[in-house]
């Protein structure tokens, strides 16, 4: 990381490159899929990684790192936990979040994406921190309502379906921009729909889980962008070296409707096709009816109503300004499956 700062030496103004050798990385997040992948791949630099991380947290994502990184304990809902946390620290990489598509935990989507965000950012400011990357979600930038990628500067509007989840992803970058205001130096990352290897909860690799399963028989109507995982890390990493302050990027890839994506998944795990279409309105009768059905299980997690209403609208990035600014790669849908799928097999994960 360089930090260019000016100067005056002898009456003369020279501009000076201050380069931080040995940085102290602090990552909050970093159980998780992308945060643990952004940790193996700061573990392998020179510099000092920190993780914030609870004594409950589970870090089995990480067993062949934490040699590596210092464990520092805290918490982003706990405000006074932070100011220790953060002494000392030159970089943070926020990627903790609660990510639910559902109406059950309205208090703690708030408590942990809102009021998480607006801690460990006034903390960061207090420290005298010199960068924050905040990984935010494609849910806080918008919608294709007619199909065409939207892009960075697209109108929130995810409003009109009403998903908690991304109410407070939309309300955590304004957290950020407030920062801004009051002088700390922020840059803005929206991955979109993540797959690859090392997903251990399921989030994005659900999908692939349960159609191996034949617990999916239908797909919405709707669309995805879909990037790598490792694409993603790799992509933080150089916005917090090159991104621009203030400024947002979508880290996506290839945009396909959720029939590609099943198509995809069917063929590279050699499971059944999925054969029918489901729209929303009829989504919602066939689930009244699989509620009385009394064996749930053999139904997808992912056939919620809140899930599927976003399913059945498109999801579409233009993801050029990482590209042009950050260098972000480009890899087909195909490779991130593939990738996910050898995973999930080589560790017997999938029954």
């Amino acid at each position: 990381m360089v930090f260019l700062e000016s100067g005056k030496k002898e009456g003369l103004l020279i501009d000076r490159c201050t380069i931080l050798v040995n940085k102290k990385i602090l990552v909050t997040g970093a159980t998780g899929f992308i945060g643990s992948s952004l940790v193996k791949k700061l573990a392998s630099t020179d510099d000092e990684v920190f993780i914030l991380v609870r004594k409950s947290s589970d870090l089995s994502s990480l067993s062949d790192v934490l040699h590596k990184v210092h464990l520092v304990y805290g918490d982003i809902t706990d405000r006074a936990s932070l100011d220790s946390a953060l002494q000392g620290i030159d970089l943070v990489y926020h990627s903790a979040g609660l990510t639910y598509m559902g109406d059950k935990k309205n208090a703690l989507l708030y408590k942990i994406n809102v009021d998480g965000t607006r801690n460990i950012l006034d903390a960061a400011t207090l420290a005298g921190v010199k960068r924050v990357v905040h990984v935010s979600s494609i849910t806080a930038v918008g919608i294709a309502f007619d199909k065409k990628p939207v892009d960075e500067s697209v109108v929130w509007n995810f409003h009109s379906i009403s998903l908690e989840y991304a109410r407070t992803k939309h309300l955590s970058e304004i957290e950020v921009a407030n920062a801004i205001k009051r002088g700390l130096d922020c840059v803005i990352v929206n991955p979109a729909f993540v797959f690859g290897a090392g997903d251990i909860n399921f989030n994005a690799g659900r999908i692939i889980k349960d159609i191996y399963n034949k617990r999916l028989p239908f797909y919405p109507l709707g669309g995805i962008c879909v990037v790598d995982v490792e694409i993603v890390a790799d992509t933080i990493i150089t916005a917090m070296e090159k991104g621009k302050t203030g400024e947002r990027y979508i880290l996506g890839g290839e945009n396909v409707s959720y029939k590609q994506l099943a198509d995809t998944i069917s063929r590279i795990t050699g499971a059944p096709k999925v054969h029918f279409p489901l729209p929303f309105w009829s989504a919602r009768i066939l689930k009244s009816a699989l509620d009385l059905y009394k064996n749930k299980n053999r139904i997808s997690k992912l056939f919620n109503m809140s899930m599927f209403r976003v399913a059945s609208h498109f999801l579409y990035f233009d993801s050029s300004k990482a590209t042009r600014e950050l260098n972000m790669q480009y890899q087909p849908h195909e490779h991130s499956i593939r990738n996910a799928y050898e995973w999930y097999r080589d560790r017997d994960m999938l029954n």
